[in-house]
Order: C-alpha cells, then sequence, then structure tokens
C-alpha cells in the first residue's frame, strides 16, 4: 500500500523564456544585502550575469559574489561563502547557474550562522537544523539536479575523499527559483547529457522501491518516458527549445520531493557515484551512468516485479512468450541502449577510475537500506569491478 506520509514544498517557481522579469518581483521581500554565487564565468560570458545585476542595481541591493564555485563543491569553498554572509548581514543568497551553485547555496545558507564546524556537524553526523537560516533564491542555467526545488545540498572534502549530501527541511528550500529553458541552451554537450541521466537517476532511485502499484509509480514512470522522448531530440538538436524546456520541467519535478512520497527510496547508486566523484572529481551524472547499470543487474532479481514493470511500461518491452526475468532484463538492455545514444559515459575507466582506488570508493560509499538489498562492502567491490 502507499505509506504515510505529509508533503510541504513552499519553493515558487517561474519558468519560461521570460521569466527571469520575476526577480523583481522576488528582490522586494529581501533586505539589501545579496550574496551572488556563481560558478567559472560562463554567465559573464553569455550575458547573463549583465541581466542579473541591472536587475539587482534597479533595486538598489548591495552585491558581494563568490565566483568560481566548482561542479563538486567543496568544503573549502563552503567556508568561504560562510565568512562573506558573516562579515556582510548577507539578506538574500542568489545563486546563478547549475544545480551544483544551488547546493552550494544552500549549504553556505545552513552553515553561516552554525555554531559548530557546518562540515561535521550537518554533513558527517548528520544533525537537524538547529541555527537561523539565510533565503536563497535560484536562477537555473542547467538542469539535472532538480535543486532548485527541494531542501537538499551535496558537498565535497576533497582530502578525506568524501562527498556527501545532507536532505533538509522545507525552510532550506529556494523561497523561489527562476527557470529560463533559453540559458540552458549554451551548456556544451557533454555536461548537458550528464544532466540528463540524471535526471534519469533521480526517477529511478525513488521508482525502484517497494513493490506496491500506486499513484507515485505512475508519475514516475510518465516522467521518465517524456525524459526519454525529449533527451533523444536535444541529444540530435541541443537548441531544440520545446525539448530543453520539457527535460527542464522534468527535472524539477524528478527531485522535488514529490516521487519519494509513499515510497522507501533506493539512492545506493547516489552513494557509490558520490564516493567515485570524492576520488575523481568526475561530473556527477556521469558517475552515475558508469555505476547504474551493474548496480541494476545486482538486485533485478531482489525487485524482479518491479524491474518487469520498469521494462514494460517505460520501454514498452512486449512480455509475450518471456519469462519475468528476461522481460527484467530486455528493459535494462533498453536503458543501456538510450544510455549509448544520448552519449553518456558507459564505465569507470574513462572517469580515470582504476582498481587501486577502489578501496577509497567503497569506504566512501553510504550502504543504505531503502532500495530490494542492502548491500555488503564487497558487493560494492564487485559492481566497481563490473563497472570498468
Amino acid at each position: 500500500m502507499l505509506g504515510n506520509f505529509g508533503y510541504c514544498n513552499p519553493t515558487r517557481l517561474y519558468f519560461g523564456d521570460n521569466s527571469l522579469k520575476y526577480l523583481n518581483r522576488e528582490l522586494k521581500k529581501y533586505g539589501p544585502n545579496i550574496l551572488l554565487a556563481y560558478g567559472g564565468g560562463s554567465i559573464k560570458k553569455n550575458g547573463i550575469y549583465d541581466e542579473v545585476m541591472q536587475i539587482l542595481e534597479m533595486n538598489d541591493k548591495k552585491v558581494f559574489e563568490v565566483a568560481g564555485v566548482m561542479s563538486n563543491p567543496t568544503v573549502h569553498k563552503l567556508y568561504e561563502g560562510c565568512e562573506v554572509a558573516k562579515n556582510n548581514d548577507i539578506d538574500l543568497i542568489l545563486a546563478v547557474g547549475g544545480g551544483s551553485v544551488c547546493d552550494y547555496a544552500k549549504a553556505v545558507s545552513v552553515s553561516a550562522f552554525c555554531d559548530d564546524d557546518p562540515w561535521e556537524k550537518y554533513y558527517v553526523r548528520q544533525e537537524r537544523l538547529s541555527n537561523p537560516v539565510i533565503p536563497v533564491g535560484c536562477i537555473l542555467t542547467m538542469v539535472g539536479t532538480g535543486s532548485e526545488m527541494n531542501g537538499g545540498s551535496v558537498i565535497t572534502h576533497p582530502e578525506q575523499k568524501l562527498k556527501i549530501g545532507h536532505v533538509f527541511g522545507d525552510e532550506v528550500m529556494p523561497r523561489f527559483s527562476i527557470l529560463n529553458p533559453t540559458y540552458t541552451l549554451t551548456i556544451p554537450q557533454y555536461q548537458m547529457v550528464a544532466g540528463f541521466f540524471d535526471i534519469m537517476s533521480h526517477i529511478c532511485e525513488q521508482y525502484f522501491s517497494g513493490e506496491d502499484d500506486n499513484t507515485t509509480d505512475y508519475i514516475s514512470e510518465g516522467l521518465m518516458k517524456s525524459l526519454i522522448h525529449s533527451t533523444r531530440i536535444a541529444a540530435k538538436d541541443p537548441q531544440d527549445y520545446e525539448a530543453r524546456s520539457n527535460i527542464m520541467w522534468t527535472a524539477t519535478w524528478a527531485l522535488n520531493t514529490l516521487l519519494s512520497r509513499g515510497k522507501t527510496t533506493d539512492w545506493e547508486v547516489h552513494m557509490i557515484g558520490q564516493a567515485v566523484g570524492a576520488v575523481t572529481n568526475a561530473t556527477h551524472g556521469m558517475t552515475l551512468a558508469a555505476v547504474s547499470l551493474p548496480y541494476y543487474r545486482a538486485i533485478m532479481k531482489d525487485g524482479l516485479a518491479k524491474f518487469r514493470r520498469f521494462a514494460v511500461n517505460v520501454w514498452d518491452v512486449d512480455p509475450a512468450g518471456k519469462s519475468d526475468e528476461e522481460i527484467a532484463k530486455a528493459g535494462l538492455a533498453a536503458l543501456e541502449d538510450w544510455m549509448k545514444e544520448i552519449g553518456v559515459v558507459m564505465n569507470l575507466t574513462d572517469l580515470g577510475v582504476t582498481e587501486e582506488m577502489f578501496d577509497d570508493i567503497a569506504d566512501g560509499t553510504f550502504l543504505l537500506g531503502g532500495g530490494y538489498r542492502k548491500l555488503t562492502r564487497d558487493e560494492v567491490i564487485a559492481i566497481l569491478k563490473e563497472s570498468m
């Protein structure tokens, strides 16, 4: 049966090619001091930075910048942002970029006034929020993470070789997010398709848990079919606005907490992928792509009914004359074909992983129990070997 749950998502979204105009409306709700967080400078090349700064200046905001937020935001970058926030009485953190910048902004928002080392308190010990939070707003330029409408934040500690996420509560979700699909049209193909798989992985992590025939699963299947359709178009023509806009909207719904309602959820692919990222600094979506098929093939028999359903309802596998296991395998083969079609990385070797890294990756992999089977450390190593 569908489990008991509560649901709240306070993030206000503005979607479309004219959505930036709503920044004016949102800025009036906050004081004068704005921390502007962004990545490596692409927003200055494509003009988004100038557009945003013009609106901030029109609203008489004093802007403090934290530039250079990396694709895997580090704890050291987090500390830098906390100092800027504390020293300048920041009223709003405005993230302009992809999911990593949004994650970073939320990390700063909860960490600036933390009475302890925020890495230890929130990421290592996973303690509950216990200090004031700075509001966050997002202007999205890359899709995949869904960070624009959830309370999650992932931070990397390079020296400890750990990449850890913390899912905070409603109070940490962005107060608003601006989603303009045209802002995503200039990102490189590699980053684009990595984001595509990140979306698929988010849905699968929630879908492949429990074997109930419930509303949430039907929503997940619809989102997956929409994603498959649009990514096939976008992989061939990245400038197709209709495809890119549908992908952007799917990404948001894939991880705004809706699909987890009534589900146990798995997230073991993310645990392994994040451990790979902590060791290699590889692109997040590509680490997920490299380990997903070996993981799902390892647990398929434990959740055979759902893998069979995935094959039939998502990939239109004809079940006639096939055993449940044959149908399930055909579904994973169809997933593999789609991954190759859109051009994601299919193995860890291409991400620079060597067998000498296996112990560090396994040590950094959190073993969860929400999926069909809780892995052992040896099984993680076996999946890594299969992923090579």
